[in-house]
């Protein structure tokens, strides 16, 4: 399985305005791992989008990339 850790964070921490306070961890499931985004109140909001915009997109490029190494990949703000 692979890390995807880094890509979310170099994605998130470009939208955010705290970016020292993004804390991204990878928890492994038997078949789909999970991504959880720890961030800045203020920040949640910008991460989200406008209806669930962003954070679609970011899960889109995520799930893209874990597509090509057969693995299975959520996004998720805690």
């Amino acid at each position: 399985m692979h890390d995807y850790t880094d890509l979310v964070t170099y994605i998130i921490k470009a939208m955010v305005s705290k970016p020292e306070e993004v804390k991204v961890a990878m928890i492994e499931g038997e078949r789909t791992n999970r991504v959880e985004v720890t961030l800045a109140n203020d920040d949640v909001g910008k991460v989200i989008g406008r209806g669930g915009r962003n954070i679609d997109a970011i899960r889109a490029v995520v799930r893209a990339a874990a597509l090509k190494n057969h693995d299975r990949v959520m996004v998720e703000i805690v």
